[in-house]
C-alpha cells in the first residue's frame, strides 16, 4: 500500500464542506453584521487553540478601509465651509514657503521649507482642529498634539486665519534673528507660547508621546490631576516609522492600555527621497506591527468614490488588485494621470476594467485616497477617540504634495520642492479656487477672508466649542511651592561620623528621601529608574512609595518577606522603566514639562549609569532643552576610572562635555556630599520656586570616603563652580590644584606629597563645574568685547585665583577638554596644566586605572613641579627626580591611543 499524501498548506480536500462554512459565514455577515461574524471567528480560533491547533494567523486585514460605509459616523460640521478654509490654508502655506525662497541671493541663499507634507494631510488637520482637539479650559486639561515637523507652514497658515499670527510673521518664516519670524519647525524654545512639543527629529515624537500618554495616566492615578478626558495625538510619516524610536515603545502603550493615545500615520508612501516601500506595502507592514503589539488598528485607504466600485466587486477582483499593487506603483498612479491608472491599475483584470468603462479619465484620477476625504477622516477620528482599553493607530493613505499637480504631486522630489513657477502657482490657485486675480499672482499674496464671512465665523466657532486655539503652550504653572530650607537636609550637609564613609550617590539618596518627606513637595517627586535601583542604593524606596503599575501587583513578589520588597502599586510613585534608557528619558521629559502640559509642577529625578546618558540619548536631551524641561538628571558611577570593573562601554569620561552643548543644561561633577546637597537645593529653588527653564545634570560616584561637611559661606561659590576646600600652609613656593569628582581626592593627596617630598605648598580647589566656570568666563569676555569703554568684567575663575600665587594644575576624571575650557580665564602669566582621562576605558582596580590615565596623585605632583619649573620656581631636574621617585613609566604609550 502507498501511504496517503499529507495535506499541503492551503490544499482544499473537501470543497463542498469549505463552501458550507463560507456560506454560513456569509449568512451571519448578511443577517447579523460584521461584528457578530468577527466574534464567531474569534471564538473558533480560541477553540482551535484549546485543541492544540496553534498555527499562527495573519495579523493583517484586506487592503481596504476598516470602517464600512454604513458604519461611518456622520460628520456634524459644514464640510463645504471646511473645504474652503482648508483651501485657503493650503494656499497661505504654499505662499509662505515660496516667498521665503524668492529672496535676493545676497541674503544668503534659500531658507528652505516644505509644501508637500502639509498638502498630504490638510484634511486630517482640518478634522482634528474643527472637531476633536481640545484646548486647555476650565473643563478640560487640553489635548497634546505631536505635529509632524515638516507641516509647520500649514499650522502657521491656520493660525494666521485665526488672527493668532500676523502677515509680517508669515513674511518672516524661517527668519527669526530679529524676533519677528516663525521657526522652521515646532520649537517650544523659539515660540514658547505656541508649539507644545519638538518633533522634527524624527522618531522622537512618537517615543515621547507614548510616555507622555502614560504620564497623564500616572498623574490621574496618583490624584495629582484629572486627565481622564485628555488625548495625546501623534502625527507621524510612514517613512518616519523606520526610526527605531518610532516603534520602540508601542508594546508599553498596549501593555498599559493607553487608550488616551492616538497615532496617525500619514501613509503617503513617500519618504524624503523616494518610496517608503517601493517593493512592498507599508500599510500592511505597520498594521501587523501594531496589531501584533496589541493596538487597535484603523485603516483608512480609500475615499468615498471607491465605495460604489467596492460594492460591485462581488468576486473580489478589485480587492485583489488593491492588495497586489505595490506601493511604488501606487505612487506612480498619482504622479501620472487617469489614463495611466485605467491601463496600469484597473486594466490588470477585465472585470475591474469593465467597472470603470463608463468613467472618464478625469473621473478615474479623481478617485481619492482616504486621507483626502473629509467625511471618512471624521469617521476614522471618531472611532479612534471612542475606543476604550487600547491605544489606537490610524493608518491613513494620502498623496504627498496633493494639489501641487505637475509641480510635485506624488513625485520623488516633492519633499524638497520649495520654489514654484508662476505657472505652477496659477495651477495651484485654480485647483483650490483661491480668489486671487491674475494681476496679483506674481506677488503670491496671502489670502484671508473678512471677519464677517461665514468661513471666518465658522473657524472661530469651532475652536470656541473646543475650548480655544491650538497649538498653544503654557509657559508657567499656576502652582507655587516653597522649597524647604537647606538645613532640612543636614544629614547630607554635615561631616560624616568618624569611621563612616559614604558615596555621593548615597548623599543623593539621602537628599531624595528627605525631600519625599516634605508634605507639599514630596508627592511631586518622580523618581525614575532603568532597572538599576540596587546599584544606586534606592531599593528602599520600593516599599516606601511603590512602583507605578496601572494594574497594581497581581503576583506575590519573590522577596515579599523582606523589608525592601519589590512593590508595584496603582498609585506608585516610582517609574521603573526596565532596561530602557530612551524610555527613562522620555518619562523624565514628560514629568519635566508637566508644568506646561498639565499645569502641575513635578520634580523628576532620573538616575542612570552616566555612560548611558547623553551619549545614548543625547538627541532626547537636546529635545528636552527645546521643550524647556525642568528636572534632575543624575549620572551615577561616573568618571573614566571609578566604575573600575565594568570596562570600556561603561566608563564615562565625556558626558560633561556633551552636557555643555545644551545651553539650558546646568551641569556639576561634585566630590562631596555637601556639594550634592547645595546643588540639588539650589536647583529646586530655581526650577520650582522661580520656574526657571533649566535642567540639572549631576554626576555621582559609587566610591565611599569620609565627607568633610559644608563650610558655611561657600554655598554660592559651589554653585558658581569653584571654592577653596583645603588651603595649604604658608610658603613661598606655591601651586594651585583644581579638581572635581573623584580625582579631587587625588589632588588632596598630591597636596600632601608636594609638601612632604618637595617642600611646596598647595591650595586645593574643588571645582564642581568647569562648565559653569566656562560659561561665566565667556559671558565676561563677551561683555568686554561689546562694551570697550566700560569697566571690564572679571571671570569668576580669575576672581578666585588672582589672590593666590603659583601655577595652576587641574585634574578630573574626564577628558582634558573638560578642564581646558577655562584656560582663557586663568590669570595672565600663570602656567596652566590639565590632566584628564582621554582614551577608551578598561577594567582594573581604580588605582591602576588612575595610573594608566595619568591622573593620580603622582602625575599631579609631576605636573605641578613641571609648571613651577617653567615659571623658574624650581629646577627642572626635580621633575625628572619625581618621575623616577614615583616609578612613572615615561615611555609608555599615550592612553589616548592605548
Amino acid at each position: 500500500m502507498t501511504a496517503a499524501n499529507p495535506q499541503q498548506p492551503n490544499q482544499d480536500l473537501d470543497s463542498q464542506e469549505t463552501r458550507e462554512w463560507m456560506d454560513a459565514l456569509s449568512s451571519v455577515i448578511e443577517k447579523e453584521g460584521g461584528e457578530r461574524a468577527h466574534f464567531l471567528l474569534e471564538q473558533l480560533l480560541e477553540h482551535a487553540r484549546q485543541h492544540s491547533i496553534d498555527m499562527p494567523f495573519s495579523a493583517t486585514t484586506g487592503y481596504v478601509n476598516t470602517i464600512e460605509p454604513q458604519e461611518e459616523e456622520r460628520a456634524p460640521g459644514n464640510l463645504e465651509i471646511e473645504e474652503r478654509l482648508r483651501a485657503y490654508m493650503r494656499w497661505n502655506a504654499m505662499a509662505m514657503v515660496v516667498k521665503a525662497n524668492r529672496h535676493n541671493p545676497e541674503d544668503g541663499g534659500d531658507l528652505g521649507g516644505h509644501i508637500g507634507s502639509f498638502a498630504s494631510l490638510a484634511s486630517l488637520f482640518g478634522a482634528g482642529f474643527n472637531h476633536f482637539w481640545h484646548a486647555e479650559s476650565e473643563n478640560h486639561g487640553g489635548d497634546c498634539l505631536y505635529i509632524q515637523g515638516h507641516v509647520s507652514p500649514g499650522v502657521y497658515a491656520r493660525a494666521y486665519l485665526e488672527g493668532r499670527l500676523t502677515e509680517e510673521q508669515l513674511l518672516n518664516f524661517r527668519q527669526e534673528v530679529d524676533g519677528k519670524g516663525l521657526s522652521s519647525y515646532p520649537h517650544p524654545k523659539l515660540m514658547p507660547e505656541f508649539w507644545q512639543f519638538p518633533t522634527v527629529s524624527m522618531g522622537l515624537g512618537p517615543l515621547m508621546a507614548i510616555y507622555q500618554a502614560r504620564f497623564l495616566k500616572y498623574l490621574h492615578a496618583r490624584g495629582i490631576a484629572n486627565t481622564e478626558n485628555r488625548k495625546v495625538w501623534v502625527f507621524c510619516g510612514d517613512g518616519e516609522m523606520d526610526e527605531v524610536e518610532s516603534l520602540g515603545a508601542i508594546g508599553l502603550a498596549a501593555r498599559e492600555n493607553l487608550d488616551n493615545l492616538v497615532f496617525v500615520v500619514n501613509c503617503n508612501l513617500q519618504r524624503l527621497d523616494g518610496p517608503v516601500r517601493g517593493n512592498g506595502k507599508i500599510v500592511q507592514e505597520l498594521e501587523g506591527e501594531f496589531r501584533g503589539s496589541g493596538w487597535n488598528v484603523i485603516k483608512l485607504l480609500w475615499g468615498s468614490g471607491w465605495d460604489p466600485l467596492l460594492a460591485r466587486d462581488k468576486e473580489g477582483a478589485l480587492k485583489k488588485i488593491m492588495m497586489e499593487t505595490l506601493d511604488g506603483d501606487y505612487q506612480a498612479m498619482k504622479a501620472n494621470d487617469g489614463a495611466y491608472v485605467r491601463k496600469h491599475f484597473f486594466g490588470r483584470d477585465p472585470r475591474t476594467l469593465e467597472m470603470v468603462s463608463k468613467m472618464s479619465d478625469e473621473e478615474i484620477f479623481d478617485l481619492r485616497r482616504g486621507g483626502h476625504d473629509s467625511k471618512k477622516v471624521y469617521a476614522a477620528f471618531h472611532k479612534a477617540v471612542n475606543h476604550k482599553g487600547q491605544p489606537t493607530v490610524l493608518l491613513i493613505k494620502t498623496v504627498k504634495g496633493f494639489g501641487m499637480g505637475k509641480a510635485g504631486e506624488g513625485k520623488n522630489n516633492v519633499h524638497q520642492t520649495k520654489k514654484l513657477s508662476d505657472e505652477d502657482i496659477k495651477a495651484f490657485r485654480d485647483r483650490f479656487n483661491i480668489p486671487v486675480p491674475d494681476s496679483e499672482l506674481p506677488k503670491i499674496p496671502f489670502y484671508k477672508p473678512a471677519d464677517d464671512t461665514p468661513e471666518m465665523k465658522y473657524l472661530h466657532e469651532r475652536r470656541k466649542a473646543l475650548g480655544g486655539y491650538l497649538p498653544h503652550r503654557r509657559t508657567k504653572s499656576d502652582e507655587s511651592f516653597t522649597v524647604p530650607a537647606l538645613d532640612t537636609f543636614k544629614s547630607v550637609m554635615e561631616p560624616t561620623a568618624e569611621g563612616r564613609e559614604i558615596s555621593t550617590t548615597q548623599a543623593y539618596v539621602r537628599f531624595l528621601t528627605q525631600l519625599l518627606r516634605d508634605q507639599a513637595l514630596g508627592p511631586r517627586v518622580v523618581p525614575i529608574l532603568v532597572d538599576e535601583a540596587r546599584t544606586f542604593g534606592m531599593e528602599g524606596l520600593f516599599r516606601q512609595i511603590g512602583i507605578y503599575n496601572p494594574a497594581g501587583q497581581q503576583y506575590t513578589p519573590v522577596d515579599k518577606d523582606q523589608v525592601m520588597y519589590y512593590k508595584e502599586d496603582k498609585a506608585g510613585q516610582i517609574l521603573q522603566e526596565g532596561i530602557n534608557e530612551a524610555g527613562g528619558m522620555s518619562s523624565w521629559i514628560a514629568a519635566a514639562t508637566s508644568y506646561s502640559t498639565s499645569n502641575r509642577i513635578m520634580i523628576p529625578f532620573y538616575v542612570y549609569y552616566s555612560m548611558f546618558g547623553f551619549q545614548r540619548i543625547g538627541d532626547l536631551a537636546w529635545a528636552a532643552g527645546d521643550m524647556q524641561a525642568r528636572g534632575f538628571l543624575l549620572g551615577g558611577t561616573s568618571g573614566r576610572t571609578t566604575l573600575n570593573g565594568e570596562g570600556l562601554q561603561h566608563e564615562d569620561g565625556h558626558s560633561h562635555l556633551m552636557a555643555n552643548t545644551i545651553p539650558n543644561c546646568v551641569s556639576y561633577d561634585p566630590t562631596f556630599a555637601h556639594e550634592v546637597g547645595v546643588i540639588l537645593h539650589h536647583g529646586l529653588k530655581r526650577m520650582v520656586e522661580k520656574q526657571d527653564n533649566i535642567f540639572y545634570y549631576l554626576t555621582l560616584l559609587n566610591e565611599n570616603y569620609a565627607m568633610p561637611g559644608l563650610t558655611p559661606g561657600t554655598e554660592e561659590q559651589i554653585i558658581k563652580g569653584m571654592y577653596m576646600c583645603k588651603p595649604g600652609a604658608a610658603g613661598d613656593k606655591r601651586v594651585q590644584l583644581l579638581g572635581s569628582g573623584t580625582i579631587l581626592r587625588e589632588s588632596i593627596a598630591a597636596q600632601t606629597l608636594l609638601a612632604t617630598d618637595w617642600g611646596i605648598q598647595a591650595d586645593v580647589w574643588s571645582c564642581p563645574s568647569f562648565n559653569e566656570l566656562t560659561r561665566d568666563g565667556q559671558d565676561a569676555d563677551r561683555f568686554n568685547l561689546l562694551h570697550p569703554l566700560e569697566t571690564p568684567r572679571v571671570s569668576f575663575v580669575e576672581q578666585q585665583l588672582a589672590p593666590h600665587s603659583g601655577p595652576v594644575v587641574a585634574s578630573t576624571d574626564y577628558m582634558k577638554a573638560y578642564a581646558e575650557q577655562i584656560r582663557p580665564f586663568i590669570p595672565k602669566g600663570r602656567t596652566y596644566k590639565v590632566l584628564g582621562t582621554d582614551g577608551f576605558g578598561r577594567s582594573d582596580f581604580r588605582s591602576k586605572l588612575r595610573e594608566h590615565f595619568e591622573v593620580n596623585r603622582h602625575y599631579i605632583v609631576v605636573a605641578a613641579l613641571k609648571a613651577l619649573s617653567e615659571e623658574g620656581k624650581v629646577p627642572v631636574k626635580q621633575v625628572a627626580e619625581a618621575i623616577q621617585k614615583y616609578g612613572i613609566k615615561a615611555d609608555k604609550i599615550n592612553p589616548l591611543y592605548a
